[in-house]
């Protein structure tokens, strides 16, 4: 699957090298921040926030279940975060991830359209598609469900 850089192409020739080298491990990088960025947003709900907080944020949307819902949010930006970002349970962690992202978007940020310095929907939109992509694609060569055999 690995293919060469066609260096003819390259505004800068000289960086095909690097380029030839590091591209392997580009997917691998990718999953990895997108797990390790929403990582402390679970550590900050953990250590600082109850799930009684949360569930009455939830069920001011008129949201059903809001304790349960508020749960599996600080298990999804935590444990399921730290899975994504390790590539363990990759297609699952990417999954809950997803889903939360969705709930987010339409019912917390869609009113207040798209700009996240206004609290809208960009920056939970950017985890939603890299989620998305990640479900369809899993762990890849560099994740721990590669090293145990398991797509999960």
């Amino acid at each position: 699957m690995s293919q060469k850089i066609d260096r003819s192409k390259l505004i800068i020739p000289a960086l095909g090298g690097i380029y030839d080298r590091l591209a392997p491990f580009s997917y691998a990088f990718m999953r990895f921040a997108t797990g390790a960025v929403l990582v402390p947003h679970g550590v900050q709900k953990l250590l600082f926030n109850s799930t009684d907080t949360f569930a009455g944020n939830i069920s001011s949307k008129g949201l059903p279940f809001a304790t349960v819902l508020a749960v599996l949010v600080f298990i999804s930006e935590s444990v399921g975060a730290a899975c994504l970002a390790l590539g363990l349970f990759t297609r699952i962690a990417a999954a809950m991830i997803f889903i939360q992202m969705t709930v987010i978007i339409l019912f917390f940020q869609w009113q207040y359209g798209y700009f996240w310095t206004n609290r809208g929907i960009e920056y939970a939109l950017l985890w939603w598609l890299l989620c998305l992509a990640i479900f369809f694609r899993g762990g890849g060569r560099y994740s721990v469900d590669y090293y145990l055999g398991k797509e999960f």
